[in-house]
C-alpha cells in the first residue's frame, strides 16, 4: 500500500513537470492563477505566528505562509497582495468567491470539497493549553463535566475535540484573537489547538500549560480554489520544490520556528 502511494505521488509529480514544460500551458497560469495582476495570498491572523498562523504589525505580515507567498509571486512573475482572515473557515468559504488565490491551511476532508489541496507541508500533533490556576495533569482529567474548551470555529481542531471530548463542553468562537483574549483572562478551562502554536501562546500568557498527551494529527497543505488545474498544478510543483531546495526551510528560520514539525518527503 505504501509503495503504491509513493508512486501515485511520484506519477504527480511527473505529470506536473511534464505541464509546465508546455509554453502555452505556462503562459495562461498568470491568468488563471492571479486574475487581478496580483498573486492574492489568504492569510489566517492572529497573536502569534507559524507554520499555518501569521501576525501583522506596523511592518506587514509575518509567518510561512507570508513568505512562501512571496517566493511563489516572484516565480509567477507578479506581486504580492495579502488577504486577511480570521481563521481558516474563513479562508474556506471565501474560496468560491474569487477574493484569494493562494492559500495555506490545515487539511480534512470537509474542506477538501471547497477548495483543492495541493502537498501537505506540516504535521504537528494537536492537543490543549490548560488555562493559569487549574490543576489539571492529563486530558482524561480535561474531560469532565464542569469544564469549558474553547475552539476556533468551523476548524479541523473544532471538530476534533468535539469528536474527542465525551464529557466537557467544547463551544466555538469566531477567531484567534477572541480565543486567546479568553484564555488570558481565564474565562475558560483550556483551548484546544495545533501544539506549535499553543507553546508560543504559552511563553505570553503566564501560568498556563501545554498538556502534553496528542487527541489529533493536523497537517496544513497548499490551497488554491477549484476548478483551476494549473494553478494546482503550479502550487505542487512550488511546493514539492520547496521541501528540497531549501525555500521550506528558509520560511521556517525566519520565523524563528523548530523544523521538527516540517515535511520534506
Amino acid at each position: 500500500m505504501l509503495k503504491w502511494h509513493w508512486l501515485r505521488n511520484a506519477a504527480l509529480v511527473a505529470a506536473v513537470f511534464a505541464l509546465f514544460s508546455n509554453g502555452a500551458v505556462a503562459a495562461g497560469l498568470k491568468e488563471e492563477i492571479a486574475p487581478t495582476g496580483k498573486l492574492r495570498v489568504a492569510l489566517a491572523v492572529g497573536p502569534a505566528g507559524g507554520a499555518f498562523w501569521c501576525v501583522k504589525s506596523d511592518s506587514g505580515y509575518a509567518g510561512v505562509p507570508v513568505e512562501l507567498g512571496k517566493a511563489m509571486a516572484a516565480q509567477v512573475g507578479v506581486p504580492v497582495e495579502f488577504v486577511e482572515h480570521p481563521n481558516s473557515n474563513a479562508i474556506t468559504d471565501e474560496a468560491g468567491k474569487g477574493t484569494w488565490d493562494v492559500a495555506f491551511m490545515p487539511k480534512d476532508a470537509e474542506r477538501e470539497t471547497k477548495v483543492s489541496f495541493g502537498p501537505v507541508y506540516d504535521s504537528v500533533e494537536t492537543t490543549f493549553i490548560i488555562r493559569a490556576g487549574l490543576d489539571i495533569p492529563n486530558i482524561a482529567a480535561l474531560d469532565a463535566a464542569g469544564h469549558e474548551i474553547a475552539a476556533i470555529n468551523d476548524t479541523t481542531v473544532l471538530r476534533g475535540a468535539k469528536a474527542f471530548l465525551k464529557k466537557a463542553t467544547v463551544t466555538g468562537f469566531k477567531s484567534y484573537e477572541e480565543v486567546y483574549a479568553l484564555l488570558s483572562a481565564g474565562e475558560i478551562d483550556a483551548l484546544a489547538l495545533a501544539r506549535d502554536q499553543l507553546t508560543l501562546i504559552a511563553k505570553q500568557v503566564p501560568g498556563t500549560k501545554v498538556l502534553s498527551e496528542t487527541f489529533k494529527k493536523t497537517d496544513t497543505a497548499v490551497a488554491v480554489p477549484q476548478k483551476r488545474p494549473q494553478s494546482l498544478a503550479f502550487v505542487t510543483k512550488f511546493m514539492t520544490e520547496a521541501k528540497t531546495n531549501g525555500t521550506l526551510k528558509k520560511a521556517y528560520g525566519a520565523n524563528n520556528l523548530s523544523e521538527s514539525t516540517l515535511l520534506t518527503q
